[in-house]
């Protein structure tokens, strides 16, 4: 099942409200939120050896990426809105 089939009701929700492109950012930014709640879930249960206080250091890797991926999928979210804003101003 591809992702357009199995989040099909939220694309087609986040679409209408936001056109397809930021709309299919939005869900991307839930996906990636996911996986961070997930990992760091995983994370409570795995340990560093080094320091038990902290989690492994993949599951610390994984987050720090994800956070990365996040953040490059808001700006790009603010910049299309930034251009429909211009555009609307323009108008």
């Amino acid at each position: 099942m591809t992702v357009f089939e199995e989040h099909r009701e939220e694309l087609e929700r986040f679409e209408t409200m936001m056109g397809p492109q930021r709309g299919r950012l939005a869900v991307a930014l839930d996906l990636v939120t996911n996986a961070m709640v997930l990992a760091g879930q995983h994370g409570v249960y795995c340990h560093s050896a080094g320091n038990p206080a902290k989690p492994a250091m993949d599951i610390r890797l994984i987050g720090e990426e994800l956070q990365k991926a996040k953040q490059l999928i808001q700006n790009v979210m603010e910049s299309l809105r930034a251009e429909r804003d211009a555009r609307q101003r323009a108008k």
